[in-house]
């Protein structure tokens, strides 16, 4: 193989992740830099679009209206509705902004000129975490009482009494420790992997044409293939950190007897 081919500059996981602020650059709690911008921007897409879906109202629903409802539909038939219960319905608006708020964070890896997703970022995944943690410790506390929730937590029905010495530390570190760190490391570990993924086969398939003119064409046609399973991701882990948020949310509300 020619050397020309072989050096392949690819760039180091710090240049893909790490973005230099560009205002308030001494500030290291307020700078702003391409994330935070990414942040706001799916901000005013979200409420946009529900905004403009809302304005509609028509009996038969066409366009964003249409697409807003089935995404309505989808999170109260398919998430909450089989996680959490008919009595929990209530909880369709803060589910609905979560979904749709991850997927447009998640959906900027494959956005010419944005190309990088928020979420291949820990600081989100986590906030949000702590987010869903906060919200449903508080919740159970305040429809069990303190030690009734606590009770649920640590000891699971049903198992004699010696293996509670073994199973209550278990349950207080996966229930009080491990799930919020699990629901943020799952879709930022998954991001950042499909980021990296798709920046490989990009400069590969960018060094391949340079050189050969048509070498590019294997590498470019899995870059294409690439992007639509990263779209599926995109979906895919916006759903699990929707639908594990329900289930924790479902357990409080509904302790095991």
């Amino acid at each position: 193989m020619p050397h020309h081919l072989l050096a392949l500059d690819f760039p180091p996981i710090s240049h893909l992740i790490d973005w230099p602020s560009f205002w308030l650059k001494g500030n290291k709690y307020f700078a702003i830099n391409k994330v935070v911008l990414e942040m706001w921007l799916a901000v005013i897409i979200v409420a946009a679009f529900f905004f403009a879906a809302a304005r509609r109202k028509s009996l038969v629903p066409t366009g964003v209206q249409n697409l807003a409802e089935a995404v309505i539909d989808f999170i109260q038939d398919g998430i909450i509705l089989e996680t959490m219960g008919p009595d929990a319905l209530g909880w369709t608006p803060f589910l609905l902004m979560l979904f749709s708020f991850i997927f447009v964070l998640n959906v900027f890896e494959i956005i010419p000129v944005l190309q990088m997703p928020v979420t291949a970022r820990m600081a989100l995944p986590m906030f949000m975490a702590l987010l869903v943690w906060v919200l449903y410790n508080g919740f159970g506390v305040a429809s069990q009482g303190p030690w009734g929730y606590l009770k649920s937590q640590i000891f699971p029905p049903g198992v004699p009494w010696p293996m509670y010495f073994l199973m209550t530390p278990i349950e207080f570190v996966s229930n009080f420790i491990v799930k919020p760190f699990a629901l943020a490391v799952r879709v930022f570990a998954n991001l950042l992997a499909g980021h990296l993924i798709l920046v490989s086969f990009a400069v590969l398939s960018t060094a391949l044409f340079t050189a050969t003119k048509v070498g590019e064409v294997l590498p470019g046609a899995l870059l294409i293939a690439l992007t639509g399973f990263e779209l599926l991701v995109s979906v895919l882990q916006a759903y699990i950190f929707t639908i594990l948020t329900a289930v924790f949310i479902g357990g409080a509300m509904h302790p095991e007897h």
